[in-house]
């Protein structure tokens, strides 16, 4: 019965909050009479394998792309409201109860770490709102065998709380900003701090940071008329500004038109730049990377919709409420949450977790079926 868990656990994943399985008071769950007729899928592990081979095997899909990147949301509050992000009227947030607690996301992160994740970002919402992120970043900083522990922050707060999370163990620092000005900023966040975002990139620099990321998705008509303004940036700063192709969540009112395509970006950047020269980019990056002559920092563009880059794919996310995507524009969620509080074990968690792996597909749909597909708004699964 348990071997047929992650196949029943994915065919109920379509509902947002996952309550897809009637879980009995034993802790084991009820198997509803149609999953009798499953076979088990391809990613259960037998009982002949060793422990290690099944950590190993839990991150690899069918198309052999290693998963070593996980991103975890912290809360889906935000003390932003950016255009992009939440629609106008808001969202419904999912009470406190049903939200991942520290414990359990140290578990899961312990489970992935132990798989062969060796880089984590915490994301949100504005993850430096959650009261107990110090404890989070401290205690994941210690797995054995994470090199990386990151953050996405849209830098309203994090200046003040950066020299903590450093101690921490916070290592690799991203910060949102979408505009260099300030009543700009007002209108894309619906809020005030853009003074604030800029302290907070020049506190993460002095702290040593390098580089300090900067994300900024680009819209027609509202910052496109500023790239090189951003690109300014790089001169004499160790950041890293990566441009973001605007891509369509449920409630941003995505239209192709406000898409300002990366080749479009580059070339404007290449007008006023003579000296831009390409990288050398890793094979699971999602940027494409650029120096500019003289500049200390680099230039990356987030080419989603127009050059996808699904091929070298090796990340993962679990959302504030503990549902689990393997890809980002995927509609397909499963719950890790809900297996956890009835009693599943470490070993029951990995084929979950496994077979939800093994079911990722080769690439996201194009642009234009994603406008079309249900998805959740971006506050929901997280930056």
């Amino acid at each position: 019965m348990w071997r047929r868990l992650p196949e029943i656990l994915a065919r109920r994943s379509n509902s947002r909050r996952s309550n897809f399985l009637n879980w009995g008071s034993s802790g084991k769950p009820k198997i509803p009479a149609f999953a009798r007729d499953y076979a088990a899928p391809s990613a259960t592990i037998s009982e002949s394998q060793s422990l290690e081979n099944a950590a190993s095997d839990m991150l690899v899909d069918k198309f052999g792309r290693m998963h070593t990147y996980l991103r975890i949301s912290l809360t889906e509050r935000c003390n932003l409201r950016c255009h992009y992000c939440m629609p106008a009227e808001g969202v419904e947030l999912t009470p406190s109860p049903q939200l991942l607690s520290q414990d359990e996301i140290v578990r899961l992160s312990s489970i992935f770490v132990g798989a062969g994740v060796d880089k984590i970002r915490l994301t949100g919402g504005e993850p430096t709102i959650r009261k107990d992120i110090e404890e989070i970043c401290s205690r994941l900083s210690n797995l054995e065998g994470l090199k990386t522990l990151g953050i996405t922050t849209n830098g309203i707060t994090l200046a003040k709380k950066l020299p903590k999370l450093k101690n921490c163990g916070v290592n690799s620092v991203n910060i949102s900003l979408d505009t260099l000005v300030s009543k700009k900023f007002e209108f894309i966040t619906r809020r005030k701090g853009h003074e604030r975002v800029m302290e907070s990139i020049d506190a993460a620099i002095q702290l040593g940071y390098n580089p300090v990321k900067v994300n900024c998705v680009v819209m027609r008509g509202m910052n496109e008329d500023e790239i090189c303004d951003f690109v300014e940036l790089t001169r004499e700063k160790p950041i890293n500004v990566r441009f973001i192709e605007f891509m369509p969540f449920d409630g941003n009112v995505w239209d192709v038109k406000k898409l300002v395509p990366y080749a479009e970006m580059l070339d404007r950047v290449q007008r006023k730049y003579e000296g831009i020269r390409r990288l050398r980019d890793q094979l699971s990056d999602t940027a494409k990377n650029f120096m500019v002559d003289g500049h200390l920092g680099s230039v990356s563009f987030i080419t989603s919709m127009t050059e996808h880059f699904c091929s070298g794919c090796n990340r993962l996310r679990v959302l504030a409420d503990g549902n689990f995507k393997v890809c980002l524009f995927g509609a397909s969620e499963v719950s890790l949450r809900d297996p956890m509080r009835s009693g599943v074990d470490d070993q029951g968690m990995r084929e979950i977790i496994g077979s939800a792996v093994k079911r990722k597909r080769a690439a996201h749909a194009g642009m234009f079926d994603l406008a079309k597909t249900a998805n959740r708004p971006m506050i929901h699964i997280g930056g």
